[in-house]
């Protein structure tokens, strides 16, 4: 993604669910906590004027977690359980984390394009 001549606007960072019925090799072991921040964290640093988006997976993290991920550069929540496979934290969840950690819901607006240079 990063190597395309327009990044795009919206960038999610998903953590692997395992869902009955889908057939993929069963892991011997979950996600290191610190590989999904690094990825992050690498997402902000190729695409910078992309929205880095905690996507699905989000039951699975941990407050802690989900923090370490916002300060390696993810700046938005995927909320709610349209288009996910699997479902979200309540809103009042996110509302509660996004308090602790002093941020806010910015109301939603058309972001402009960015053009490649």
């Amino acid at each position: 993604m990063a190597t395309l001549p327009a990044h795009h606007d919206s960038v999610p960072v998903n953590l692997w669910n395992e869902i009955e019925g889908v057939p993929v090799q069963a892991r011997a072991q979950s996600v290191d906590p610190f590989a999904l921040v690094r990825i992050v964290a690498l997402a902000r640093i190729l695409m910078p004027a992309s929205v880095v988006r905690l996507s699905a997976g989000r039951t699975g993290m941990s407050d802690e977690l989900q923090a370490l991920c916002f300060l390696a550069g993810a700046n938005s929540i995927f909320v709610g359980d349209q288009l996910l496979t699997t479902g979200n934290p309540a809103a009042w969840k996110d509302q509660d984390l996004l308090t602790r950690l002093g941020m806010h819901v910015a109301p939603a607006q058309a972001r402009p394009r960015v053009a490649a240079e």
